[in-house]
């Protein structure tokens, strides 16, 4: 069984305030969508693991291709997530598939990335969109970096479709100041604190 790939999308933002003072330095997010076909379209397959193993190239490369357009390097990168949409011919299930391959895709990018990646999946149709959750890379205790971009793309996913997205972040919300373990207080140690 082979990825088969109709488009790619790249999304980048900078944020440089959200009403209150212009940062010194802009938060910058990014992300990347690969629109594959689903094998799994149109019926019910008990047995699904083995295309996780096959996305993993896709995970590897489509992690790559985000952290350069983002003009970063894995150092860079403090925040995560990842997400599927898969179209109404599939089942969510289909969707979890990308945890595995997206997930450890970008943990293996990203130099300090000791905490678990989020994620988000639903099945919808074109034009769908999903909140990918943000969280940060080493330590999922980090309140600046909670937070989410709304992803998705106007034609899909077509019935017999998912669209598997990776979501990075250069910097936490612009104007954080809730509180909580802050980045200069990580240890780095459980992907917690």
């Amino acid at each position: 069984m082979q990825v088969k790939i109709r488009k790619t999308q790249i999304v980048l933002e900078e944020i440089f305030h959200e009403g209150g003072p212009v940062a010194a330095k802009p938060v910058r997010r990014g992300a990347i969508l690969s629109v594959i076909k689903n094998p799994f379209a149109g019926s019910y397959h008990e047995e699904i693991q083995e295309f996780m193993t096959t996305l993993e190239p896709l995970g590897a490369e489509m992690a790559a291709r985000l952290i350069a357009a983002m003009g970063a390097s894995g150092d860079e990168i403090e925040s995560y997530g990842k997400g599927a949409i898969v179209g109404e011919a599939g089942e969510l299930e289909h969707g979890a598939l990308w945890h595995v391959p997206g997930g450890y895709a970008m943990r293996d990018a990203v130099t300090s990335s000791k905490a678990i990646v989020p994620s988000a999946k639903k099945v919808a149709g074109p034009g769908a969109r999903i909140d990918i959750p943000l969280t940060h890379a080493n330590a999922s205790y980090v309140r600046s970096h909670y937070d989410a971009m709304e992803l998705g793309i106007p034609d899909a996913p077509r019935s017999d479709e998912i669209v598997l997205i990776l979501a990075m972040s250069i910097g936490g919300r612009v104007h954080s100041r809730v509180g909580g373990l802050g980045v200069e207080d990580v240890k780095g140690e459980d992907g917690l604190r």
